[in-house]
């Protein structure tokens, strides 16, 4: 294992292929850029003041070490057989003018284990109180696992030169490595209509790999979005994103828990901002493996939720599960949506008759149309929704929940009050019954022990790095 503290490392060449730039989805968050576009060998420069800048594609393993600081200049690959290691407390920057981004190909691997009272930080370049939305890529992790694309495998949003899924040979154990205690803050672009570049880009993750204790923060696209695969989650949090906090498409069929998305009022996107955004794939059509995640102890908090000034009018829904998807969520919190779950389309609504898509153990709270579907359709969704022995709610006011409402953003009270209803009646019953759930007795993200406490930060703008 080669540790970066040479002045130049010569690594393996790869070629970027040149974008074509149109206009951003966004309410640009930033403005679009140019990836690189040469072949670029793999090169760790010294730039003084304890800081080491990364560029290229690297097909040897190698070590981000906590005694110096990395900043990723444009598209950094980590190629097949190659393994990145980080070390607790390591601070990653991306570069602003290139949008550096880290790019874990197929077959590579991370190992970025921080601790609690050591995380490893990827962040933004720029000074404190001068940092932004989208100020850098973010993460992108490629497997082998199965995925409904055509062929079993596509190439990744955003531009970068990397495909995920196994085609003809998926692996749904594939292991792409670990990140544990890993905060990732000011990252996403935008560079196409439906081409950004994520907080944390999943491309077919297989099982094998371990994700915890991660939070997105101030994202400009999607602070999570999976593409096929099976990886699972625990602990997780999307902070203050632009575009949606968990974003599953193209056959996802993992499973997560303990998972917290909180919103900033003003900030939305123009595209409708959602918690969960859940497609089949962009068509909706019947292709397999269906999108099918099992989420358990979500808590969303949107715009109403928030103390921080008017909400902004694009925010959508806490659920928007739609284009056959068979999202599944057990023992969460909606709340202070416009909208609280959106069933979205007749092949959906047959899922969650037929009990593929289930929704059982939540709260739908201060959302003031709390259940819908899709102009001109039949399906009776609040008859589903109350179905006796479902153990759901709704709740007229954000204030039932007993918690400690209005969230304040930069010092948030996530612990239910004694006496909450959330404190009980969780549900584990029909696809939450896998063994990898946690079966706790509450429901939301949170029981008496807050597990952000120590490791994220909720003010990153000020933050010296």
């Amino acid at each position: 294992m080669n540790s970066l503290n040479k002045k130049q490392i010569l690594g393996s060449l790869l070629g970027v292929a040149l974008i074509t730039l149109a206009a951003c989805k966004k309410d640009d968050p930033t403005a679009p850029i140019t990836p690189p576009t040469s072949a670029s060998a793999f090169t760790i420069t010294d730039l003084g003041n304890n800081t080491n800048k990364v560029e290229g594609s690297s097909s040897a393993s190698f070590t981000f070490t906590s005694n110096k600081q990395w900043l990723l200049q444009g598209f950094v690959y980590v190629e097949d057989g190659a393994t990145l290691t980080i070390e607790p407390g390591t601070v990653i920057k991306g570069d602003k003018n290139s949008k550096g981004t880290l790019i874990i190909k197929r077959g590579a691997k991370i190992n970025a284990t921080g601790t609690s009272t050591q995380p490893i930080v990827f962040t933004s370049n720029q000074a404190a109180g001068s940092r932004d939305y989208g100020d850098w890529g973010g993460i992108i992790l490629c497997g082998r696992a199965n995925n409904n694309q055509p062929g079993g495998e596509a190439t990744v949003e955003g531009g970068p030169d990397a495909y995920y899924g196994g085609g003809s040979s998926p692996n749904d154990a594939d292991n792409s490595g670990t990140m544990q205690y890993v905060r990732i803050e000011f990252p996403g672009i935008a560079l196409q209509p439906n081409q950004e570049i994520n907080g944390l880009t999943l491309g077919a993750v297989g099982s094998g790999t371990t994700i915890d204790h991660i939070q997105v923060s101030y994202s400009g696209d999607d602070s999570y979005e999976w593409f096929g695969g099976t990886v699972n989650v625990r602990n997780i949090v999307a902070f203050r994103g632009w575009d949606d906090d968990f974003d599953t498409d193209n056959g996802f069929r993992g499973k997560g828990q303990f998972c917290l998305g909180l919103r900033d009022p003003s900030i939305a996107d123009q595209s409708g901002s959602n918690g969960f955004e859940s497609d089949n794939d962009a068509s909706g059509s019947t292709a397999a493996p269906y999108t099918m995640p099992i989420f358990s102890n979500v808590t969303f908090f949107g715009p109403y939720a928030v103390s921080g000034g008017t909400p902004n009018t694009q925010f959508k829904r806490a659920a928007h599960i739609r284009r056959n998807s068979r999202c599944n969520a057990y023992n969460t919190v909606f709340a202070g949506y416009p909208t609280g779950i959106l069933l979205d389309g007749t092949l959906t609504e047959a899922d969650a008759a037929n009990n593929d898509l289930q929704i059982h153990g939540c709260v739908v709270a201060g959302c003031p149309s709390a259940l819908e579907t899709a102009s001109g359709s039949t399906f009776d969704i609040t008859s589903w929704f109350n179905t006796n022995g479902w153990g759901n709610s709704v709740l007229p006011n954000v204030s039932d929940l007993g918690l400690s409402t209005p969230i304040a953003l930069n010092a948030p009270v996530l612990l239910p009050n004694g006496g909450s209803p959330l404190l009980s009646g969780a549900d584990f019953t029909g696809h939450a019954s896998d063994p990898f759930f946690q079966q706790v007795t509450f429901r939301g993200a949170f029981g008496t022990q807050d597990w952000t406490a120590g490791w994220c930060n909720w003010d990153p703008q000020n933050t010296a790095y």
